[in-house]
């Protein structure tokens, strides 16, 4: 165990960042992160707030942090949601564990939320700046112990899945389905320019407004067109899309997805996966992942029968404060 005095608890101030990425990757070390990462994702955030960012210092070394959010500034096409508040993140060193160090952090940051209004506390479906969905218990298990010791509850679980690309082919079926739709009237263009304002807005009804906010954000920043596959109704609307590449530049990310509701059981979903994936393999990438759904849920049994693996599960742990 490593000599020192018990910690203190302080809030982030500049110049934590390098020494806080290096807990974070001994303490996380299935999730470990680059400083451009963390600024990205944490000091850039709309919603960071540093009082959120929860240090322990022992031996004048972070030992700990706890990273908690509310919303400062509403998600796109959302109301503010005052009342939700996350826990992103949370770390202890290795050589600090067992000292009581992460019931102070969670007892800062749930001070932190409640003072903010908080009534709720979630682990950490938070977005958009999210790092994973929930808690990994068997990657983090004495994490999982100890939130669920805390009072959190399990909501529901997630799972992210992967795909290998080195020997992948378009399946048949999906080749005469695609032909079947088509012969309907269906179409199945790349994005252009005309398409990107409905695209958006097709996302963003029909699912969530942060699909719609990654969208825009990713054509914003440069993510090629043709990385975004549609589908076209015969009346010439959107009815379902996929792209990849999205999320943080990683072009091996599949996803956002999704059709209308009313358009499935048509194969659409499936064309426009399949569609992606052969995108993603002629431009030489080897795998595709993605971090986020619901393994009984039509995409989930989608991904499944096109051969993707279950690689972790998550618990998206609530609760009340």
């Amino acid at each position: 165990m490593h000599p020192s005095p018990a910690p203190k608890v302080r809030t982030y101030r500049g110049g934590d960042e390098a020494e806080i990425v290096s807990v974070w990757n001994r303490a996380l070390a299935y999730d470990g992160i680059s400083l451009d990462v963390f600024v990205r994702q944490v000091l850039c955030d709309p919603n960071f707030d540093p009082n959120g960012l929860i240090l322990a210092v022992a031996g004048g070394q972070i030992a700990g942090f706890a990273l908690a959010i509310r919303r400062l500034t509403p998600l796109w096409g959302m109301a503010l949601d005052q009342e939700q508040g996350w826990i992103t993140a949370l770390g202890v060193d290795p050589e600090f564990q067992r000292m009581g160090i992460g019931k102070r952090l969670m007892d800062h940051a749930e001070r932190f939320l409640k003072e903010a209004g908080a009534s709720k506390a979630s682990i950490s479906p938070y977005a958009p700046n999210y790092f994973w969905p929930g808690v990994d218990r068997d990657a983090y298990p004495a994490a999982y112990h100890f939130l669920t010791g805390r009072g959190y509850t399990s909501a529901y679980q997630a799972v992210a899945m992967d795909k290998n690309l080195v020997r992948y082919t378009v399946p048949g079926d999906v080749r005469e389905t695609m032909h079947m739709r088509e012969a309907e009237g269906y179409s199945f263009p790349r994005l252009t320019s005309d398409r990107i304002y409905e695209l958006v807005q097709f996302a963003a009804i029909h699912f969530n407004p942060d699909w719609g906010r990654a969208i825009r954000e990713a054509v914003a920043h440069g993510v090629p067109w043709d990385q975004f596959h549609l589908s076209i109704d015969p009346n010439g609307e959107i009815v379902g899309f996929a792209m990849h590449g999205g999320y943080g530049g990683a072009a091996e990310r599949f996803g956002p997805f999704g059709v209308a509701e009313s358009q499935r059981g048509k194969g659409l979903g499936k064309v426009l996966l399949h569609r992606t994936l052969e995108e993603m393999r002629q431009k030489g990438l080897h795998g595709v992942w993605f971090l986020w759904t619901g393994e009984e849920t039509p995409a989930g049994r989608l991904y499944l029968q096109a051969g993707f693996e279950i690689t972790r599960t998550f618990d998206i742990l609530t609760k009340s404060l």
